[in-house]
C-alpha cells in the first residue's frame, strides 16, 4: 500500500512509519520542517508539508491509499488539534478514495464501571497536567465525528498511558470504552499502537468511527 504519514518524525508517527515499512508498504513521511528530514526512517520518502493546510494535504495524498495523521500541537497551540482535522478532511475531499486514520487521545473514552464517565474527568487516567491536551483531543474527535464528509476515516484512541515502549503484538481492541488492566492501569506502547494502526490500514474494520487498543 501507499501510505502518507503526517507527523512522521514524532514519537507515534515514527513508529507508524517503521511498522509500515517493515510490512513492505511504500511510505511518504511528512514533516513541517525540512531540517527534520534527517530524523526520518531512511526507507521512507521524505516530504515537507503541513497537515493543517488543505493544499498540502491534497498534494501529499494524491495517489496514496491511506493518510495517517500523527501530528500533535505544540504547547499553547492545543486549539489547533481540531483545526488540523478539518484541514485534513478538506484536503482529502479532493483525493477521493484515500482513507484517513487519526491518532488521537483517550480522554473521550468512557471509564468502565462508571456509568459513562469520560476518562478526561477521571484523574486516575487523565491527571490535571494532561487535561489541556486531552481536551484538545476530545475536540479533535468531535470535529471528525460531526463532519459532513465523504472521506472514509477512523479515529484511534490509545490507552490512557501512551508512550514509547516495547513491541509485543499482544493487546486488546475496543471501541468507545477505555481498556483497563486487572490492576486498574490503562496503557499501550507506541510500538503496539503502530501494529493496531497498520492492522486497520490493511484490513479496515472501522469506517467513520473510533477504535481503541490497550493491554
Amino acid at each position: 500500500m501507499r501510505i502518507t504519514v503526517f507527523g512522521a518524525a514524532g514519537n507515534a508517527g515514527s513508529r507508524v512509519v517503521t511498522e509500515a515499512l517493515a510490512r513492505g508498504h511504500e511510505v511518504t513521511a511528512v514533516v513541517r520542517d525540512a531540517a527534520r528530514h534527517a530524523e526520518l526512517h531512511p526507507g521512507a520518502t521524505p516530504r515537507t508539508g503541513d497537515a493543517g493546510n488543505p493544499d498540502h494535504v491534497a498534494e501529499l495524498a494524491a495517489g496514496q491509499d491511506v493518510v495517517v495523521n500523527a501530528t500533535r500541537p505544540a504547547p499553547g497551540s492545543e486549539g489547533d488539534h481540531a483545526a488540523v482535522v478539518e484541514a485534513l478532511l478538506a484536503g482529502l475531499a479532493r483525493t477521493p478514495g484515500v482513507r484517513l486514520l487519526v491518532i488521537g487521545g483517550a480522554g473521550s473514552l468512557t471509564v468502565p464501571g462508571t456509568r459513562g464517565t469520560p476518562a478526561i474527568d477521571d484523574p486516575r487516567y487523565v491527571p490535571e497536567a494532561w487535561r489541556h491536551i486531552a481536551a484538545a483531543s476530545n475536540a479533535q474527535y468531535e470535529a471528525l465525528r460531526t463532519a459532513n464528509t465523504a472521506v472514509d476515516w477512523a479515529y484511534f484512541s490509545p490507552a490512557a498511558l501512551f508512550e514509547p515502549g516495547t513491541r509485543t503484538g499482544r493487546f486488546r481492541l475496543g471501541k468507545d470504552e477505555l481498556l483497563v488492566a486487572p490492576d486498574g492501569t490503562s496503557s499501550l506502547s507506541m510500538e503496539d499502537a503502530a501494529i493496531a494502526l497498520l492492522n486497520e490500514t490493511e484490513n479496515p474494520r472501522h469506517h467513520r468511527g473510533r477504535f481503541t487498543a490497550g493491554y
